[in-house]
């Protein structure tokens, strides 16, 4: 059975043929540009404008998008990774040439380890200077793709102005298909400036392709969950991404499988639930439990460096792995390997599992954690659960944060608790400093009507100082909560550990509190016994603030070594 699509192709009414026939004038490659993403559906872009950029940047005038304009290329694609995240649409990082571009490599880097869909569309030299030749214009490099295409999901060129449109709506489309992932449009300087003709793009589509799990797998792996004595669940990002926590949460009880979230997947289950092993994944009585498990059902994780303990778990029994990325199936351990999306994978599971009664399932949670909080407590960490205490008091529950590379962050990691989905995230994926404050800002331009924490230590605050002056430009709700230990302190404490002593960790910092209120933002410094009143203000004012907290953290013992 053939189907002809151009039956479904709406006609132009005589009022559209007219105003294709008759574009309006002054338009040229960058209308196209902004035209193709508000057809798409953008609302907002992020970016910072540069010389080849110049055409992108003056058609948003004539545009409904809004733009949030950063500091540092790096800082625009952290906060364009955050708004991908928490809303799950595409989000536009308008960029120039050459340094503009590669200063977002590190940014596009964390985009792609979490799935974010971020779209960078890059300026490029002129079309004359394409392919290699040693032309000597500004910015020049002899394949600007190069440099990205190891990283992003998919990479676009164009050429002329009517390439435009559907290179973005294939970007678009790459993107948002299962994984999500950044991706890459250049356009060369003269093709954005070109005066066009072309009539104005309106019907856009670029639906996502659905990644759907394959039936006879479902049914085996059904059948395993089914006949478990011991099933256990690990729950990573993919299920947060698709939305899917209601779908786990219903298979999860239905066969009283305890479940373990990755610090990718934090919120994905609840965490005072009684079959929640919370997100102690470093922790070997955690790594015990699920070693022990006589299926193993991962969502949405490839089991990598954290979420395996340091790749010391070594599961006995079968494992079950779901997984939207095909290059991270059976990566790490054999399993039987479904390709698909979380959501849509565990909604054909729930529907064919039997259920399962298990009356020592919410037992052997409880003990698991007692032990876990029993090791944790015998090392006298008092004043770090303390702090994420105080933290969770004073944050709204449906309050998003945003973690740099941090002491505090890694222990929260294990030991917050997210109480949605969606609304904890760090920079954990790739592991780059100085995501924590311009992710915030993205997630605020998304949602203004909530605050947004951010979470940095002194050396991850320096990479994003100069967006202070971003959040109070836009006039953005993000409190930033910078912990101030005079220098790298994670490195600090693992160069001690491992040579007696640390090289290059210690930190001459400005008087944090001066610094922001010279940006015009509130800030104040805080005490451990202060902090959740400092946070509740700070969260109950409008636009930004910053809270100093002078503290020195250490980390809970490793138990992979």
């Amino acid at each position: 059975m053939s189907h002809d699509h151009h039956d479904e192709r709406p006609e132009l009414t005589p009022e559209q043929l007219a105003a294709a026939l008759n574009p309006p004038s002054g338009r040229n490659g960058g209308d196209l540009v902004v035209e193709t993403l508000q057809g798409l559906g953008a609302t907002t872009v992020f970016g910072l404008p540069g010389q080849h950029a110049l055409g992108m940047f003056d058609a948003l005038r004539r545009s409904s998008l809004g733009y949030i304009g950063l500091r540092v290329e790096n800082n625009a694609g952290f906060a364009a990774d955050a708004y991908g995240r928490v809303t799950g649409e595409v989000a536009p990082l308008l960029l120039s040439t050459g340094p503009g571009a590669l200063t977002s490599l590190a940014a596009l880097q964390e985009a792609a380890a979490a799935s974010a869909p971020v779209l960078a569309i890059s300026s490029q030299i002129p079309v004359a200077g394409l392919g290699g030749g040693r032309h000597g214009y500004l910015h020049e490099l002899r394949d600007q793709k190069a440099s990205f295409r190891d990283i992003v999901k998919s990479v676009h060129t164009v050429r002329t102005a009517s390439q435009i449109p559907s290179a973005i709506a294939a970007a678009w489309e790459s993107a948002l298909t299962a994984p999500h992932g950044p991706v890459w449009v250049e356009i060369p300087q003269d093709v954005l400036l070109a005066g066009t003709t072309l009539p104005v793009v309106t019907a856009m589509d670029a639906t996502p392709r659905e990644v759907h799990a394959r039936p006879e797998l479902i049914a085996v792996a059904a059948h395993l969950l089914s006949n478990a004595e011991r099933p256990a669940i690990i729950a990573g990002g993919g299920v947060v991404r698709s939305d899917a926590s209601g779908k786990l949460r219903a298979l999860a009880e239905k066969i009283g499988a305890p479940v373990v979230t990755t610090f990718g997947g934090k919120g994905a289950f609840p965490w005072e639930h009684p079959l929640s092993l919370q997100s102690w994944l470093e922790d070997r009585h955690t790594t015990d439990f699920l070693e022990d498990a006589d299926v193993l059902l991962v969502v949405g994780s490839g089991l990598g460096e954290l979420s395996s303990n340091y790749y010391t778990f070594a599961p006995r029994g079968r494992v079950v792995q779901i997984e939207a990325d095909a290059g991270k199936l059976e990566s790490n351990h054999p399993a039987l390997g479904i390709h698909a999306d979380a959501r849509d994978a565990l909604a054909d599971l729930l529907e064919a599992v039997t259920p399962r009664e298990d009356p020592t399932a919410a037992e052997r949670v409880r003990e698991l954690l007692g032990r876990v909080r029993d090791r944790i407590d015998a090392q006298e960490r008092t004043l770090e659960q303390h702090l994420l205490g105080e933290i969770r008091a004073a944050l709204p529950d449906t309050s998003p944060s945003f973690w740099d590379m941090t002491i505090l962050a890694y222990w929260a990691w294990s030991a917050f608790d997210a109480r949605h989905p969606n609304t904890m995230h760090s920079a954990q994926g790739a592991g780059g400093l100085g995501y924590g404050f311009p992710a915030a800002i993205g997630a605020a331009a998304a949602d203004r009507t909530k605050p947004v924490l951010a979470v940095s230590g002194d050396g991850g605050a320096m990479y994003s100082i100069a967006e202070l002056a971003t959040a109070r430009q836009y006039d953005l709700p993000v409190t930033w909560l910078i912990v101030d230990d005079g220098g790298y302190g994670i490195l600090r404490e693992y160069m001690t550990d491992a040579f007696g002593e640390a090289t290059g960790t210690e930190l001459s910092r400005p008087d944090f509190v001066a610094l922001a209120e010279s940006f015009g933002v509130p800030a104040v410094r805080t005490s451990p016994e202060t902090l959740a009143a400092d946070l509740a203000k700070s969260f109950a004012q409008p636009g930004p603030s910053v809270v100093v907290l002078p503290a020195l953290l250490r980390m809970f013992e490793p138990t992979h070594l």
